[in-house]
């Protein structure tokens, strides 16, 4: 078979290099709609369920029953399993529904329910239910911070890099695990150098992370995976209430916490039971209500592939989400893990956090560029942030960053350097060096820091983990360096963890450690004009990206006075009046700014150069020539259209002084036209010229091969503005009443 060269290409796309299969509901590759999952039911009895999405009490596994027991509320029950389910549904996108009911109704759901729920629900219906369920009115980012040498200094200066760009929480992990101590100190001092209050976790193994917890390294914690079956649980050697007393021990040390989970890890890890993704992910949210969490990570994770590859991916990973807001549940809604080869796909699937807005739209934007990410490689990262903050700008929306001049990053990564290296040198530990230092300060990626004695770090890690220090002796030393500004955050940091505040539903610390939860900061969303807007002085911080200029500079260099400008104005005369031709000639039509309010084209070729190439274009071909200035008009088309009645053989060339140009014949339609140039940025002085030799040429009534054009897509994107303006002040210059008049520009021929 031939092949089409169109499919070889697609082939190419980078979409094409993914994964995608057919569903296969026995092993459970099936996103949602099962056809073996369970019918939502439920039978209480004096309080007690007794039977749950069709199975009783004695057949319950241990899921079902700590479900059964702490996540359901019986008094909430009758109402939520007798409501029709679509009715719930459209009580979710109704803004006349208040969002209390819809948490009393959900507390009272079963798995299946909770399914059966969001299933009549398009992604768009799920986004404006989203936007509406979140718990916290302001949404937040968190950030993801590693890198593969476990480089101090570096760890510092991105996470107070990404501190001073927005972001509420930072978190680490480690290549090595021995390393975690370090990691931890590492990004809770950078953190608090970029901004007071930015909540700081180390991703390692529980028992290893609660002592980080304990020694008050860390100040968040995300780590406790649930699973939707029972044999993903015992494969983890947990259960439910394992999670829960940990939780419980996180908290007591002022540790908030938020449970892990995610569609197709059950899957993944073969224990799927026969189940769809997205009831699988129900059951580990109700456990994750039932132990006590105030929230949970939730967006498939590190899975988000498999749920990919089938139909309906994106939109049960969406769906997760919004049963977690439904349940009351503070959401961190994935758009970590790498979850595309394709930009247009990555991006879709981000809209559906991004537009209606969650807790946290990433649990974990890489802030290092993706080489260094140890989470597997961000979906978004450091890399993409002028793209990111360039989508806010676009939609309004506020995604949790906004933009930082590049001095003012360099200070803080240089500061939080050396903030590690005075930490170090306090402690007595191997030291930060200066070469470290100034690479921090300007790297991009770990690639460009020196390599340090990991032998030496890890046996004072070591030392430091089973020894009795702790963040009280980093305060110490920071302030004996010098650093007390970031000595009293760290022991503010831990202050509050004593008092407790930030353990509320979906907090965050905002100006001076004020803390912003779902109690003070409650999602009030009620429809147009409610809840939050991005407005006052924080869309003024949003939209203020680097690249957006003063419409001034676009217009620099054009029209002003001296130099070239005054050099073209002295040889172009005006003669009055002009009038109709007679004989071969071609008349060069200019734009009322042109050689006067403007000087150049929007490529930057002076009018003075332009206009010489046509004029030796049509002397090349043995026609004579007259320049006229067009007032009445700042329009290509008419522009040439009134040099064609004015020319002697019909023919004229037709130029705004933005550098657009067209040939005209006197017997065309203003908008008809012998050749068109509009692109140009794209037109060279020897695109002028044979512009004007096949002007003449047609002026001749000779056969004319067309000038070729060089089409360039981009370049609108890159020169709309530019256009409009320069556009805008041709304009200015029109004259309505005002006839042509003849110009002599004042050259000399080549030859």
């Amino acid at each position: 078979m031939t092949r089409s060269k169109r499919y070889a290409a697609l082939e190419e796309r980078p979409i094409n290099r993914e994964a995608f299969v057919h569903p296969w509901p026995e092993v459970g590759l099936v996103v949602s709609d099962g056809p073996y999952d369970p019918a939502p039911s439920l039978r209480v009895e004096r309080g007690r369920v007794v039977e749950m999405d069709g199975v009783p009490r004695a057949q319950m596994d241990m899921l079902e029953r700590f479900i059964a027991d702490h996540a359901i509320d019986a008094t909430a029950a009758a109402e939520a399993m007798t409501t029709p389910s679509e009715t719930i549904a459209r009580m979710l996108v109704d803004i006349n529904v208040p969002r209390e009911r819809l948490v009393r109704l959900a507390s009272g759901c079963t798995a299946a329910k909770l399914v059966e729920i969001v299933r009549p629900l398009s992604v768009l219906e799920m986004m404006m239910a989203l936007g509406k369920m979140r718990l916290r009115r302001t949404p937040a980012n968190q950030a993801h911070v590693t890198n593969r040498k476990e480089s101090p200094a570096l760890l510092a200066a991105d996470a107070a890099e990404a501190a001073l760009r927005g972001f509420s929480e930072n978190e680490t992990t480690v290549g090595i695990a021995r390393y975690a101590v370090w990691n931890a100190l590492a990004i809770m001092v950078g953190s608090q150098v970029g901004r007071g209050g930015v909540l700081t976790q180390c991703a390692v193994e529980e028992g290893v992370n609660l002592r980080l917890g304990f020694k008050g390294l860390t100040s968040y914690a995300e780590t406790l995976s649930v699973y939707g079956t029972e044999g993903a649980f015992v494969d983890g050697d947990d259960t439910p209430w394992s999670k829960a007393f940990l939780a419980s021990a996180y908290a007591s040390r002022g540790v908030k916490t938020r449970f892990t989970s995610g569609t197709g890890s059950e899957a993944l890890m073969g224990h799927a039971d026969q189940r769809s993704m997205l009831y699988l992910e129900a059951r580990c949210l109700l456990v994750t209500k039932g132990a006590g969490s105030q929230g949970v990570q939730n967006g498939s994770i590190s899975c988000v592939a498999l749920p990919e590859s089938l139909p309906g991916g994106v939109r049960a990973i969406l769906a997760e989400n919004l049963l977690a807001a439904i349940l009351n549940l503070e959401v961190a809604s994935g758009n970590d893990a790498l979850a595309s080869h394709s930009d247009i796909r990555k991006t879709a699937k981000l809209m559906c956090q991004f537009i209606p807005g969650t807790d946290f739209v990433h649990s974990g934007y890489s802030a290092v560029p993706r080489y260094d990410n140890m989470f597997g490689g961000g979906n978004f990262d450091a890399d993409e942030y002028d793209d990111y903050l360039v989508l806010q700008r676009d939609m309004r929306i506020d995604a949790g960053l906004h933009p930082v001049g590049e001095a003012q990053a360099l200070a803080i990564r240089e500061r939080a350097a050396r903030a590690m290296q005075a930490l170090y040198a306090g402690l007595g530990l191997p030291a930060i060096s200066e070469a470290e230092v100034q690479a921090a300060t300007v790297a991009h990626d770990s690639r460009d820091m020196p390599d340090r004695d990991v032998a030496a770090d890890l046996d004072a890690a070591d030392a430091f983990m089973h020894g009795e220090r702790n963040i009280l002796d980093a305060i110490g030393a920071l302030d004996a360096a010098g650093y007390t500004d970031v000595a009293e955050r760290l022991l503010e940091m831990s202050r509050q963890r004593v008092i407790g505040d930030y353990l509320q539903p979906a907090a965050i610390f905002g100006e001076d450690f004020r803390v912003q939860s779902a109690i003070n900061d409650r999602n009030d969303y009620a429809g147009p004009g409610t809840g939050y807007r991005l407005e006052g002085e924080r869309w003024q911080r949003v939209q203020d990206i680097p690249q957006a200029k003063d419409p001034a500079d676009y217009l620099a260099g054009h029209g002003e006075q001296g130099g070239a400008s005054s050099s073209l104005a002295e040889r172009l005369h005006s003669l009055g009046a002009a009038e109709k031709g007679a004989g071969t000639e071609v008349i060069v039509a200019v734009g009322p700014a042109f050689g006067r309010a403007l000087t150049e084209t929007i490529g930057g070729l002076p009018h003075g150069a332009v206009l010489e190439q046509l004029l030796q274009g049509i002397a090349d071909e043995g026609v004579s020539a007259r320049i006229v200035q067009v007032h009445h008009t700042a329009d290509c088309a008419f522009i040439g259209y009134a040099g064609a009645q004015l020319s002697g053989s019909g023919v004229a060339i037709g130029m705004q002084s933005r550098g657009t140009t067209v040939i005209h014949r006197a017997d065309l339609a203003p908008l008809n036209n012998l050749e068109l140039f509009s692109q140009s940025p794209n037109l060279t002085l020897a695109s002028y010229r044979q512009i004007g030799r096949n002007a003449a040429r047609y002026a001749k009534q000779e056969r004319v091969q067309p000038v070729p054009v060089n089409v360039d897509n981009w370049v609108r994107l890159r020169l709309i503005v530019k256009t409009m303006l320069l556009h805008r002040r041709e304009i200015e210059q029109v004259e309505a009443d005002r006839p042509p008049s003849e110009l002599q520009y004042d050259w000399e021929p080549e030859g």
